[in-house]
């Protein structure tokens, strides 16, 4: 029954995702808040390959590049946990994963905090479950075992009306 539910649910989105985003995303940051920052140092690509490395040591880098985000020159730094973006000429930076988007403003630490619902509700409606394409297998188990249903009964319902037809 709770399958049924979610897949219901983000099948809603699926239809819907304008009004169903407009219901649980929270508010944006201040960008007018962030502009005004000023970096304690300047912001070089071995500084933004340093912090990803601080947020996720061990794991290796995959690329760096520069580019606009949010309107702001960047740098991007992609490892295998996430992406790093860290924002020249402010200094905040924010950490990107498949389901979320973390604003950090230096000296304060952690200002907003974003879900993208829109990777939520897909992978739960894709794999009944969130991460991994495991879940896959067990919703196309699920799938079969809905239409095997709707199949039986669909014959335990008309087998005994067509008999009856027949016998008159």
């Amino acid at each position: 029954m709770p399958w049924v539910l979610v897949m219901g649910l983000t099948g809603l989105y699926m239809n819907h995702p304008g009004f169903i985003l407009s219901i649980f995303q929270p508010d944006e940051v201040s960008e007018a808040r962030l502009e005004t920052l000023r970096p304690p140092a300047a912001i070089t690509r071995d500084s933004a390959e340093k912090l990803a490395q601080s947020i996720w040591p061990g794991q290796p880098i995959r690329k760096i590049w520069q580019e606009q985000y949010h309107r702001r020159p960047s740098f991007i730094v992609q490892t295998g946990r996430g992406r790093l973006i860290l924002s020249i000429p402010t200094g905040h930076h924010y950490i990107k994963t498949r389901y979320f988007r973390r604003t950090y403003v230096p000296g304060e630490g952690l200002v907003h905090s974003k879900l993208y619902w829109g990777s939520v509700f897909s992978d739960l409606h894709e794999t009944g479950w969130l991460g991994g394409r495991f879940g896959t297998w067990l919703a196309d188990l699920f799938c079969l075992a809905l239409l095997l249903f709707g199949v039986t009964g669909l014959l335990m319902w008309s087998i005994p009306r067509i008999r009856g037809l027949m016998r008159v």
